[in-house]
């Protein structure tokens, strides 16, 4: 692998020890399309999605054409959560992208201290970015989005900055991809009550191998590497991983396992259930690529999603 992608890694996980994960815009953390959530959002080193803009900025450069995708996410109760992505080629200049993540928490009662309701408010986030990349070197490429994001619930309301940073090293003779990202780098512009909260700040490292003999491409992935834990080693264990099969022209089928989240979901001595573990598919109609997952959180319910993409 090329030396400046290991050192560049290394350095950027030393400076994580001084920063904290919590943060109040959360739904950043969730995954945008069905075909990342189904292999557990292993995305660090995609290559081949619109969607990778959300998880390493510097995977676009392998994209081609201009292709655009647009996910649904049916949460828990009344919650709704869409993306759109798009990106496109400038000759001589690089490769652009643009997202869009919002998610619409429902409707709530507004009541006085005396439970009178008065009425119904609502509450939302968006994430707006806009993404760059280009080649560093023979199959070595970096990438970075600048976003904004916008919190409100009734009439109050917080906003927020930050950058992404992905680093993005193939091997294509050997069908290796290797991907190393910073997501949620900034800080809120203006907050809820005078509370300043952090972003959910995220480091992550993966890498995907497609098979030579069979139709079959893994992925797996290192994330929140910058999470604080009682040795530098332990920072490893929130792991996730998938596995994508094509089958025939048209049909992909695929799989994931979320390590951290089934310990999350594991409540007490009672079983965790399928909780971690997802699974999707993918056909094609005509020039569109349709995609559905199913992702498991044990007892407390499952989210389905739902997505469609093309290339213009």
């Amino acid at each position: 692998m090329h030396k400046h992608f290991i050192h560049a890694i290394l350095f950027v996980l030393l400076l994580s020890t001084a920063l904290s994960a919590q943060s109040s815009f959360d739904f950043l953390r969730l995954d945008t399309s069905p075909r990342a959530a189904a292999v557990a959002g292993s995305y660090v080193a995609n290559g081949d999605d619109p969607n990778v803009i959300f998880y390493n900025p510097a995977g676009i450069n392998l994209l081609t054409g201009t292709p655009v995708s647009f996910s649904f996410l049916k949460h828990l109760m009344d919650i709704n959560f869409a993306s759109i992505s798009f990106s496109k080629e400038f000759e001589g200049i690089g490769r652009f992208a643009a997202g869009i993540q919002y998610i619409n928490y429902g409707s709530f009662t507004r009541a006085d201290e005396n439970g009178m309701k008065l009425g119904n408010f609502g509450a939302g986030d968006i994430a707006l970015l806009v993404g760059y990349g280009n080649q560093l070197d023979k199959n070595f490429y970096y990438g970075a989005n600048v976003k904004i994001i916008y919190s409100s619930i009734e009439n109050y309301s917080s906003s927020a900055a930050a950058i992404d940073l992905g680093l993005h090293y193939a091997i294509p003779e050997l069908r290796w991809n290797f991907g190393f990202s910073v997501l949620n780098l900034g800080s809120q512009l203006s907050h809820y009550f005078n509370t300043k909260e952090d972003l959910p700040l995220d480091i992550r490292l993966g890498f995907s191998k497609s098979l030579e003999k069979l139709p079959f491409t893994f992925f797996w992935s290192f994330n929140r590497l910058n999470e604080r834990q009682d040795n530098f080693f332990e920072r490893f264990k929130q792991i996730t991983l998938g596995g994508e099969l094509r089958v025939g022209q048209n049909l992909k089928l695929r799989i994931g396992y979320d390590n951290e989240k089934r310990k999350e979901m594991k409540l007490g001595s009672t079983s965790a259930g399928l909780s971690g573990f997802s699974v999707g598919l993918g056909f094609v109609v005509n020039k569109y690529n349709v995609d559905y997952s199913f992702s498991s959180l044990g007892s407390i319910g499952s989210l389905h999603r739902f997505g469609i993409s093309t290339s213009l």
